[in-house]
C-alpha cells in the first residue's frame, strides 16, 4: 500500500477554523468542490462531484470516520474510482506559532498507478486552495481549480 502525503501551513488562521472548512458543507464547497451534498458527522456521508463546462468529470463520496474537533477530520472513500474506494483521507490540524499546521494523508493506494500521480498533483492544488479560504477567505474548488491535463 502506498500513501499520498502532503503539509501545509495557513497563517493567521486557527486549527478551529480550519476544522471547521473540513466539516462543514459550505467549507468543503469553499475550497474543493462547489458542487458538495451530503452530511457531515460521524457515519454520514458526503458528496462531492466535479465538473467542468457542464460535462461531468467525477465524483467522490465519502464516510466520516473520525472527528476531534480543531484537531482531526479523517473520512473513508464508499464510492467513486475503483482506485479511491476503500482510500482513507485525513486531516491532521495543530497551531505552530502564526500558522495552522495541515498534515495530509490519502492513504491505503493499493499501488501506485499514474493516476495515483495525477491525484496527487491535485490534493496539492486543492491544499493551496484551502489555504487561499482560510487565509483570504476565498478558494478556488472545482470547476474554478486550475486543470492539470486531459483528466482534469
Amino acid at each position: 500500500m502506498v500513501d499520498i502525503l502532503h503539509r501545509m501551513g495557513a497563517e493567521h488562521t486557527t486549527p478551529e477554523r480550519a476544522y471547521e472548512v473540513l466539516t462543514t458543507l459550505d467549507g468543503l464547497s469553499g475550497w474543493w468542490t462547489e458542487r458538495t451534498t451530503g452530511a457531515t458527522g460521524i457515519g454520514d456521508v458526503i458528496d462531492f462531484r466535479f465538473e467542468r463546462d457542464g460535462a461531468e468529470l467525477g465524483y467522490f463520496d465519502m464516510s466520516v470516520v473520525e472527528l476531534i474537533p480543531g484537531k482531526r477530520v479523517q473520512w473513508e472513500v464508499v464510492d467513486g474510482p475503483p482506485e479511491w474506494i476503500g482510500t482513507r483521507i485525513h486531516w491532521d490540524l495543530r497551531q505552530e506559532g502564526d500558522y495552522t499546521v495541515v498534515l495530509f494523508k490519502h492513504e491505503g493506494w493499493r499501488e501506485p498507478v499514474e493516476f495515483m500521480h495525477h491525484c496527487s498533483t491535485k490534493w496539492a492544488l486543492f491544499l493551496m486552495s484551502l489555504k487561499q479560504l482560510l487565509e483570504t477567505g476565498k478558494g478556488a474548488p472545482a470547476p474554478h481549480d486550475v486543470r492539470i491535463d486531459d483528466w482534469n
